[in-house]
């Protein structure tokens, strides 16, 4: 059995309003990109890394595998219009048996730790599909647009929700089929989980940590440098 990871790193990140994708941008003196990488390749499981990126951006990520010591074990493809499209091109991109494991994460949670990522193996071992989420902390809120703004319509036990993060993990076979299905069919998942889920496959839930958080907005930087400072 396998392990691959595909790290969907095409996004354009407007909201960072920065001069660059924020995959790019330093955190303490290196790409986000690449605190990202050392995570995965810290993982003795793990047998290969995809990174889906825009077409023009293939050899510049390249050559950044190559000067930090990943590019035995980094492959660099052409993303989609969307994260869907990346992590379908990133699955054939890889020679895989129905059995091996793949898991997909956002490049720009850099924070995800090995053992995390260790965990959410052994539950895709054991369910065909996990991924990592982290519990409720305040009251959800169930709402209806109106033309007058939103209001509530329900509230929804916080025993009953889990904020979904990444890696999520799948047996190749049952992702792949689920997303080609969902292409198929038009259907264009907001993660890996829903297209899963719509396969009608349970899809296990792995703890996960307020530090693995998706770099978004500037303040992010900042909130990261200080959580690796802590680590380090």
């Amino acid at each position: 059995m396998n392990v691959y990871a595909i790290l969907p790193a095409a996004g354009l990140g407007t909201r960072m309003a920065a001069d660059k994708p924020k995959q790019f941008l330093t955190l303490q003196g290196e790409p986000i990109l690449i605190h990202t990488l050392r995570a995965f390749a810290a993982v003795a499981r793990m047998n290969g890394i995809i990174v889906a990126v825009q077409p023009h951006e293939i050899e510049h990520t390249q050559a950044l595998a190559a000067e930090f010591g990943f590019a035995s074990r980094v492959r660099v493809v052409a993303g989609g219009d969307n994260r869907q499209e990346s992590v379908s091109n990133g699955l054939a991109a890889l020679s895989a048996a129905a059995d091996d494991i793949v898991l997909v994460h956002d490049a720009v949670r850099p924070l995800i730790d090995a053992a995390t990522i260790e965990r959410t193996i052994d539950a895709v071992i054991q369910h065909g599909a996990a991924i990592v989420g982290l519990p409720a902390v305040d009251t959800i809120k169930q709402v209806e647009r109106t033309a007058h703004g939103a209001l509530v319509s329900a509230t929804i036990p916080r025993e009953y929700v889990v904020l979904a993060q990444t890696p999520q993990g799948f047996r190749y076979g049952l992702l792949s089929k689920a997303l080609a299905d969902a292409n198929a069919e038009g259907f264009i998942g907001t993660d890996e989980a829903s297209v899963v889920e719509r396969a009608g496959h349970p899809v296990a839930v792995v703890a996960g940590s307020q530090h693995n958080f998706k770099v978004t907005q500037p303040g992010d930087i900042e909130l990261a440098e200080f959580y690796l400072s802590q680590r380090r």
